[in-house]
């Protein structure tokens, strides 16, 4: 890999733009940019919007659990897996915005918020999370740098698919075809890496009583989960609500943060270029309206939340013209496709990742 980019799900329009030093400078591109959004107002925060988010958030979970409890022990509990699925990421959303600092101005109140969010009402890490995305924040699609593309289950370059083999391999081959059953999974994946994390014993001394406390409101979720499965339902319906709740959550968030950056340009692991690239050129945005916005959580506008992390959800889409403008006047390619041609896209990319593995003939 000799190239800086190397060019995946991107016309060569989309490498426009030299690269730059990453230091951003009083005169750089960026700071230009950061200025016009911040004298639109729109870093400012909007405790109004996310009250309102919040409460009525909490009162659907609530409203799905209280259904829970008054239905009892019957099959029409799969319907309510369902809805709770729903809730669950919606809840996620929420963690994900109070991570960022979206949420209020004081770094406490947006920690608060989001274990309460993430540790006590959906059973994920906020930690862990925190610290993963974080870093995928800082380098999106570079190589070696964003855990997003580490080699795992799916192969994300084709380096990482050369090297597998048996049925490895077997899976990088059919990784197109299984991306949407494989998220069937991802719930359960999340929940599984939070825990690990709740076991490693890095960190300093304020940082291990904070996990600690972390730990005890990741217990009291899983245990108040499965105690309400199967104290109310009998083992086989628990199992399938189980099941069914956990599939759809990881098939929700995996299809809400799957068209964000996948397929588009990748990084070599030596690559050097400048903030408004890295984040503009590695990400895709998807069109559509005020229930996309609140379908993907505001993750549609990925680019913007890219280039401002800590902007309000509801202040995206107002920044969205500016960042375009901004764009196409310094020659950067904007990437903005519909959600079903980003699926395609997805699987376009996945599927010739996987390419060096298949016979000869068809690559």
């Amino acid at each position: 890999m000799t190239t800086d980019i190397i060019n995946r799900g991107i016309e060569p329009a989309d490498q426009a733009g030299p690269a730059t030093s990453p230091a951003e400078g009083r005169g750089s591109e960026y700071a230009a940019l950061s200025r016009e959004v911040k004298q639109r107002g729109l870093l400012k925060r909007r405790p109004g919007y996310y009250s309102v988010k919040v409460a009525a958030n909490l009162l659907l979970l609530a409203a799905g659990w209280t259904a829970f409890a008054l239905i009892g022990e019957s099959w029409w509990q799969l319907l309510t897996a369902a809805f709770l699925a729903v809730m669950f990421t919606q809840t996620g959303f929420i963690g994900h915005d109070a991570g960022h600092h979206q949420i209020a101005s004081s770094k406490r109140v947006n920690n608060l918020l989001g274990r309460v969010h993430a540790d006590l009402l959906i059973g994920l890490s906020y930690g862990w999370w925190i610290s993963k995305h974080n870093r995928h924040h800082s380098h999106p699609n570079h190589i070696d740098r964003d855990p997003d593309i580490a080699d795992g289950a799916i192969a994300f370059t084709e380096d990482q698919a050369r090297v597998r083999s048996g049925a490895y391999a077997w899976l990088a081959r059919q990784q197109a075809w299984l991306f949407f059953p494989m998220l069937l999974l991802e719930g359960l994946a999340l929940h599984v890496a939070g825990v690990q994390a709740m076991f490693e014993r890095s960190g300093t001394r304020t940082s291990r009583v904070t996990k600690l406390a972390e730990a005890g409101l990741l217990t009291t979720h899983i245990v108040g989960y499965l105690a309400a499965l199967f104290v109310v339902l009998t083992p086989l319906q628990a199992v399938a609500f189980l099941a069914v709740h956990q599939g759809l959550f990881g098939l929700y968030m995996g299809c809400s943060f799957a068209p964000n950056h996948k397929g588009m340009a990748l990084f070599a692991k030596d690559a050097k270029v400048d903030f408004l690239r890295r984040q503009v050129l590695t990400s895709r945005n998807i069109r559509g309206n005020r229930f996309t916005d609140f379908a993907l959580g505001g993750l549609n506008y990925q680019i913007e939340h890219h280039l401002f992390p800590s902007m309000p959800r509801p202040s995206l889409r107002h920044a969205q013209e500016v960042v375009r403008t901004f764009c196409a006047r310094h020659g950067i390619a904007y990437h903005e496709t519909g959600l079903f041609d980003s699926y395609a896209q997805v699987l376009r990319y996945l599927h010739t990742v996987g390419g060096p593995l298949r016979p000869e003939l068809e690559y």
